[in-house]
């Protein structure tokens, strides 16, 4: 008779996250030791937050639901809005076309082809009337993803509130503003860092004596994680970022207690769900302890991390764009159980084209079944005391914080960005993972396995091609139309101030008052601060 062999199990293969943080099979309570729950872990509303801002969070409120919108002309975006609000959004998103973004009106050269193809054209105040007609601007909580522009965007917004007659001391909102990640990530800048971090500093000190409920910065990791970035990088690098913007106010004479409260957060929303909301729990540990220790805010508000986030178009597939429905689930829970304060949910189509009104509606709706049929709002950050959770959450803190402290060594993020150093760890990380996807280490359902052989096409959003004609008609009819000297001396009041040191913002709300463009008030900085040309890096 046969003897018996008995065999060694298989070893088990190893097991990431996305930042490359190994995964035990299985957690315990011997993964917790040395972890002090009252220093590090604490309660909802308290310092050091890691449970959440609010001591009542969504049982107090709900997230406000954003769609992120924006196509065409301002009457074309105007439509998409009342449509969100009419199927239950709580907070609008406006995304702007590339001319705009970059501080060129809608019939300069360069804008042919791009106007209102990525978001809607906005060059003067006619047009942002027309962006917000028929909406209360007091009773709607506005985000506006701009940046090198965000000052104009902001005092156009400001100044069609004024001539609605309200009160801009009610105005509730965000702009971006965060100029930073755009020299690291995403290209949209006018300025050098320096005259850029002026500027932002001016909308600080502005905003805080005369739009008090709004948040002047939204300090962004998206665009980072977008480009590739792993989840540690999102959070030190973003972190980095803020502490830049802290400093540049501190040295600009502002004082911390004052703007700090303001500051606002932009995170991604990523596939690898419970490294997700542990990354956004170490976040907030890691900015109440940076702003109480190293900055000495005082201010408990100023400790906090408020933050939007919006789920990862990088991961949305042109291939069965189905499957993107439930990726956007996946991901917005982990938001809702990070305990975001805002959340924009992806379309399903946004890998082929602007979202359809069908797929915007789906998208709304997916934030709406968490928030109301789920039950994961029903209690305050469900997922704390996890072995797993607490565990990745300290170990996001302390790689995210190795990055911080390399940074501090090259002498601060300006000096990081100027030398390349955050560009090229998260190229690393984006060829990194491209390599595992190509490998098939890393699977995208539907793109690396399994892939069907024919797809249905689905119906896809159209911009008209007239619009762009329209819209530059009406730029030009704008300036003809308009008191010259007005306009003229605005233009000059922007000029004298940039080169002055004086605060910018009054004089670019008096020039959007006057009719002055989106392009003539860009030019009269640029004049001024020159325009930035990035580096080469071999």
């Amino acid at each position: 008779m046969a003897q018996d062999v008995k065999t060694a199990p298989a070893p088990q293969r190893e097991v990431e996250t996305s930042s490359h943080i190994p995964v035990k099979p299985l957690y315990t309570p011997a993964d917790l030791k040395g972890l002090d729950y009252e220093s590090e872990i604490g309660y909802p509303g308290e310092y050091p937050f890691t449970r959440g801002v609010q001591a009542t969070m969504y049982r107090g409120r709900l997230w406000t639901m954003r769609q992120y919108a924006g196509m065409g002309d301002a009457e074309e975006s105007n439509k998409r809005y009342k449509y969100l609000l009419a199927n239950g959004t709580t907070g609008l998103s406006v995304a702007f076309d590339l001319p705009t973004q970059i501080g060129l009106d809608s019939d300069h050269p360069l804008a042919g082809g791009e106007v209102g193809k990525v978001g809607v054209a906005i060059a003067s105040i006619e047009d942002m009337e027309r962006l917000f007609d028929g909406i209360d601007l007091t009773k709607i909580s506005t985000s506006m993803t701009i940046n090198a522009t965000a000052s104009i965007l902001l005092a156009l917004y400001v100044a069609v509130a004024r001539r609605k007659g309200a009160d801009i001391r009610k105005l509730s909102g965000t702009v971006q503003n965060d100029v930073l990640k755009e020299y690291i990530a995403r290209g949209t800048y006018i300025y050098p860092p320096h005259q850029a971090m002026r500027i932002i500093t001016d909308m600080f000190a502005w905003a805080n004596e005369n739009v008090p409920d709004w948040n002047t910065i939204s300090i962004s990791g998206y665009h980072m994680r977008e480009a590739g970035s792993s989840a540690v990088q999102e959070v030190a690098f973003t972190l980095g970022n803020g502490m830049a913007y802290v400093e540049a106010a501190i040295k600009a004479g502002l004082d911390v207690d004052k703007f700090a409260p303001r500051l606002s957060f932009f995170f991604n929303a990523h596939s690898n769900f419970l490294e997700e909301v542990a990354k956004f729990r170490a976040a907030r540990r890691m900015w109440a302890r940076i702003m109480r220790e190293h900055f000495k805010a005082r201010n408990p508000r100023s400790w906090m991390l408020r933050f939007h986030t919006q789920t990862a178009g990088s991961t949305l597939t042109a291939q069965q764009p189905e499957n993107n429905i439930v990726r956007t689930a996946i991901q917005a829970l982990a938001a809702v159980l990070g305990g975001t304060q805002s959340l924009h949910t992806n379309s399903f189509d946004e890998a082929l084209a602007l979202p359809t009104e069908q797929a915007a509606r789906i998208a709304l709706r997916t934030q709406q079944i968490i928030a109301y049929e789920s039950g994961a709002p029903q209690t305050i950050d469900p997922l704390a005391g996890s072995y797993y959770i607490e565990s990745l959450t300290s170990e996001i803190e302390k790689r995210a914080a190795e990055y911080l402290g390399k940074i501090e060594v090259l002498g601060g993020m300006l000096k990081a960005i100027e030398r390349g150093y955050v560009q090229q760890e998260i190229q690393n990380a984006a060829y990194e993972y491209q390599q595992q996807v190509d490998q098939q280490d890393a699977i995208v359902v539907g793109v690396n396995r399994f892939e069907i052989e024919e797809e249905k096409p689905i119906p896809i959003q159209h911009i008209d091609p007239a619009l762009e004609p329209k819209q530059i008609e009406r730029v030009r009819a704008l300036r003809a139309k308009r008191d010259p000297g007005p306009c003229k001396a605005a233009l000059q009041s922007v000029e004298q101030a940039a080169r002055s040191g004086a605060n910018l913002m009054p004089s670019i709300v008096t020039a959007v008052e006057a009719c002055a463009t989106v392009g003539e008030i860009s030019d009269a900085m640029r004049r001024v601060f020159g325009e930035y040309k990035e580096a080469v890096v071999i």
